[in-house]
């Protein structure tokens, strides 16, 4: 086994990394080693240096690469070479005089209350098992701000309807309990009698299912929230994580702690959480400058 499998083995087994993380990782880290050959360099990790990252930073710059994508990648690298140093396979750390650059703050893009309320309450879903299910996926999450993998991982036993709450597992398998509002839960009842008569001969574990009813897959929930988001709003981001950024804004903006929805959400730290105060300050600007007498 190569050492890159044996990371990215560690990253799954050890770390619970996400597939989709473990995918880009393995994705950065082929690139890398492109590059490497490119120049006429073995692969092997122990003879690479600072200067060969720093050339590698400036080349994927020069392939019109953000400054986003490239501090994720040497985010990469700088777990990767972690692991290398922790099982005695490189001695230095190459990455320690590589500086990145600059990386512009933005504020997450969320859709507007009045919008989500008119595309839940006034927005002609399809008829039958597709409009439940395709209402069910943009619901589930706005109201409980989890992740498009989390909403396509749970099950129907995550699901305690009596309790009115929802168990999802998040990154690295760490699971948390959400609580759900008594009128979703009676849409969650609709639903599923909707679907277990929709497949009644065909038995499934899984809460969200395809018009085959099989699980869903990540492309159908993406395209789904797109295409709903695109009769509402203007907003040019129209995916899966912009509900989830709106579930957090309008949930501050509402009066809900940091701390609550840090827990919500699932953040490890608060200061992933910190983000959403800047919109809700943006508002309260807004706000102050066209209610203020002296404005």
């Amino acid at each position: 086994m190569s050492y890159k499998e044996s990371f990215l083995q560690y990253l799954q087994a050890e770390r619970r990394y996400s597939s989709h993380t473990v995918r880009s990782y393995t994705n950065d880290l082929g690139q890398f080693e492109e590059f490497l050959v490119s120049l006429g360099q073995p692969t092997d990790p122990e003879p690479v240096t600072s200067y060969d990252i720093r050339a590698w930073v400036v080349s994927l710059l020069d392939n019109n690469y953000s400054p986003v994508s490239v501090h994720r990648k040497i985010s990469c690298l700088r777990v990767y070479y972690r692991f290398l140093m922790k099982e005695g396979i490189v001695k230095g750390d190459p990455l320690g005089k590589v500086v990145l650059p600059k990386t512009k703050k933005s504020l997450p893009v969320f859709v507007e209350e009045e919008a989500i309320g008119h595309l839940l309450d006034n927005s002609c879903f399809p008829e039958g098992f597709r409009g439940m299910r395709d209402r069910m996926i943009i619901e589930m999450l706005y109201l409980t701000g989890m992740r498009r993998a989390e909403l396509i991982g749970i099950r129907d036993m995550d699901i305690d309807l009596g309790e009115g709450t929802v168990k999802v597992t998040g990154k690295r398998n760490k699971q948390r309990i959400i609580p759900l509002l008594n009128q979703f839960v009676r849409h969650l009842e609709e639903y599923f009698r909707a679907r277990n008569t929709e497949f009644s001969e065909k038995a499934t574990e899984w809460f969200l299912v395809t018009d085959k009813g099989e699980k869903l897959y990540e492309k159908y929930v993406y395209n789904t929230v797109n295409n709903y988001l695109s009769g509402v709003t203007t907003i040019e981001k129209k995916s899966p994580h912009v509900l989830r950024h709106t579930f957090a804004t309008h949930m501050l903006n509402r009066g809900a702690d940091l701390n609550s929805i840090k827990e919500l959400l699932g953040h490890s730290n608060l200061s992933a959480t910190q983000v959403y105060t800047h919109n809700t300050f943006e508002k309260l600007m807004k706000v102050y400058k066209q209610a203020h007498p002296r404005a």
